[in-house]
């Protein structure tokens, strides 16, 4: 078993107690205040029609990740998910790279449920006749108090994530069939809808935000070194998280497309609890200012789960300092790279704007998978599936990856049109964050104790 140095020098490893629910809530949980804010910013740059073709091929995109995820993790069971499936497959840069764009992306991707969340109690507030509320204490202590929950112990955290997950989903389907969508009498799409007001141009760059709806449940990995049965739980909790998704994010651009004009939809923060606010019903507001409240606590509480697990894996293997490979001797968490992230996460939070926000994490997803296409080819040459026993395989090899890949191209394109400084920017920042690792961390990495899997020699070695 994986293990790590404690405090007073001690091996103490994480703890084994996760099941599929757990997996589905760390996925689903972490992905679903992507319906609930985000997606919306791709009607913004090709219309509502855009948006649903978006919302699709980033389905497709997912159902890839989330396949090609499911095989190799349930034979790579180890902390840090693509991470360590790099380092077993490709080797330490590679490794390195994607540890940081998991980092970076569930960095982000909490940072922007934050400024959700205290965006909503702020709105709220304020029609209660509360002029002064302000969103940034709430920011404040939506980050910290997560961070504490996840330093006290991972079971208690998904726990409360598959509690709040379930009803945010419940939530959505409560709304949908609020608006009767079999009827025109609150839905209005006939009048509303406007076809592609900038053609083609317009829906390639509504892949942009479109990803938003499922970004994130690739994170059910991060959770390997603790669950019960990595190699039937992992793949059962992300096939069924990406379904549940899918269902998901269709009912939402149905009812928000049919309730709201484009032009306003496309720059709403809170669209599904602008939806509820449209059908005058006290109830329906109450419930979706619960459910967003709850997803955005729910993603938050998952990406300090998935983002600590990938830091603290780079630092015990040092492609990182060693103190941050540190496992808490009572609560089994890797406490150190926890608190460290809470800063980075407040400063984004508390001073960039959410759409750039949005787009730091999305574009350090597309990297990571831009990867896994690349690394799968890799695993199924130098591991064929009669070699070592897979938990799930996955059908149709190699056009999930050749897919993946093809989308991840074009969304590099959509990105460009929108935020091409952006873009430009990171990816001077990881480029200058590789060499920095090439050329003096690397020599402390221990080549010989990377590979922890006992698989066989790869074939052509």
């Amino acid at each position: 078993m994986n293990q790590a140095t404690a405090v007073h020098g001690e091996k103490i490893s994480l703890l084994r107690v996760l099941g599929p629910a757990h997996v589905w809530a760390l996925g689903v949980g972490i992905v679903l205040v992507g319906e609930y804010m985000g997606w919306n910013f791709a009607v913004g740059k090709g219309g509502a029609i855009a948006a649903l073709i978006a919302c699709w091929a980033a389905g497709l995109l997912y159902t890839c990740v989330a396949m090609i995820d499911s095989e190799v993790t349930s034979t790579v069971a180890a902390a840090g998910g693509q991470y360590a499936q790099s380092k077993h497959i490709i080797g330490p840069l590679m490794a390195f790279n994607v540890g940081l764009y998991l980092v970076f992306a569930y960095t982000m991707l909490e940072a922007a449920n934050a400024i959700t969340l205290g965006y909503l109690v702020q709105t709220v507030g304020q029609m209660a006749g509360f002029a002064e509320a302000h969103d940034k204490p709430f920011i404040v202590l939506t980050i910290m108090f997560l961070a504490w929950l996840n330093y006290r112990g991972v079971y208690a955290t998904l726990t409360v994530n598959l509690i709040l997950t379930a009803i945010a989903f419940i939530a959505i389907v409560i709304l949908f069939t609020a608006v009767k969508p079999w009827s025109t009498e609150l839905l209005n799409h006939k009048e509303i809808l406007n076809g592609l007001p900038y053609g083609w141009i317009g829906v390639l760059a509504s892949l942009h935000f479109g990803l938003w709806y499922y970004l994130g449940i690739e994170g059910t990995c991060q959770a390997a070194e603790e669950v019960r049965s990595p190699a039937r739980s992992l793949p059962l909790g992300t096939m069924t998280g990406i379904m549940t998704l899918l269902i998901a994010a269709t009912m939402t651009w149905y009812l928000c497309a049919g309730l709201m004009p484009w032009e306003y939809l496309g720059q709403a923060t809170t669209p599904l609890f602008d939806a509820a606010r449209l059908t005058s019903s006290m109830p329906l507001m109450v419930l979706l200012f619960v459910g967003t409240m709850f997803s955005t606590l729910a993603s938050a509480n998952g990406c300090i789960n998935d983002a600590s697990r990938a830091w603290f894996s780079m630092g015990r293997d040092r492609y990182l300092p060693t103190w941050f490979g540190a496992v808490h001797p009572k609560n089994r968490t890797p406490f150190r790279s926890i608190v460290f992230l809470v800063p980075v996460a407040l400063i984004f939070a508390y001073f960039a704007p959410l759409d750039q926000v949005i787009t730091f994490s999305i574009l350090s997803g597309l990297l990571e998978y831009t990867y896994m296409s690349i690394q799968v080819i890799f695993f199924r040459q130098m591991w064929p599936l009669d070699s070592i026993k897979r938990g799930y395989v996955h059908p149709f090899h190699p056009l999930p990856a050749l897919v993946l890949l093809a989308i991840c191209s074009t969304t590099y394109f959509a990105v460009f049109l929108g935020y091409g400084t952006q873009l430009i920017a990171m990816m001077v920042f990881f480029i200058v964050a590789s060499l920095w690792f090439h050329f003096h961390r690397y020599k402390y990495v221990r080549r010989g104790d990377q590979f922890t899997m006992n698989w066989p020699r790869p074939r052509g070695y």
